[in-house]
């Protein structure tokens, strides 16, 4: 008995980023894709147009389990500080959970190939660093953050750092662990944020 369309959707995503993880995206392959979820090629077609259509699906994918996960962390109780701080803590961890996430981000088939993809992905940064921006400015409000900031440009430059780190981690073969990294970038963004 074949499975539920979403359900086999999301297998070929998640395939189709752990095979990015360990040969790159031109390694994700839909007859790689297929060999990893354990169905014929041609069942993929059944669920996507072609592969670029799994990679514009994964990107999407990763955004909503991203805010999904980190939602939180721009309403809530405690301080915008902590919620900053623990912002990073739980992005760090979402990717590190995530190898193919780098793999993709940074891929020619991102910056190069795929048009309708990178257009997308934009999306989603603006979409976070505005979210981003709306807790700094929280902050500022609170008191917590420096009035002299400018929220949009101090999101951006975390973003920077996040991605610097990502980077870094892809490169040494996830050779460390990303989650633990949130205290060093706190370490630094947190004084040029706080009010002294």
């Amino acid at each position: 008995m074949s499975k539920p369309h979403e359900e086999r959707k999301s297998e070929i995503i998640e395939a189709a980023l752990e095979i990015s993880a360990d040969r790159g995206v031109s390694g994700a392959t839909t007859k790689a894709i297929a060999e990893r979820v354990g169905i014929a090629q041609p069942t993929i077609f059944r669920h996507f147009r072609n592969r670029d259509a799994i990679f514009e699906a994964a990107v999407a994918a990763i955004a909503d389990a991203l805010f999904r996960n980190i939602s939180g962390q721009f309403e809530g109780d405690e301080p915008a500080d902590a919620r900053l701080r623990e912002l990073i803590r739980r992005q760090l961890g979402f990717i590190g959970q995530r190898r193919g996430i780098p793999r993709l981000l940074f891929s020619d088939r991102l910056h190069l190939e795929i048009p309708v993809l990178r257009r997308s992905l934009l999306g989603v940064m603006e979409r976070y660093t505005e979210a981003v921006a709306g807790l700094i400015e929280e902050g500022i409000w609170e008191g917590r953050f420096r009035a002299d900031q400018d929220p949009r440009e101090t999101a951006r430059i975390l973003i920077s750092l996040i991605q610097g780190l990502v980077v870094r981690w892809s490169l040494s073969d996830f050779a460390f662990d990303l989650e633990e990294e949130a205290e060093g970038i706190w370490r630094v963004l947190g004084p040029g944020l706080l009010r002294k």
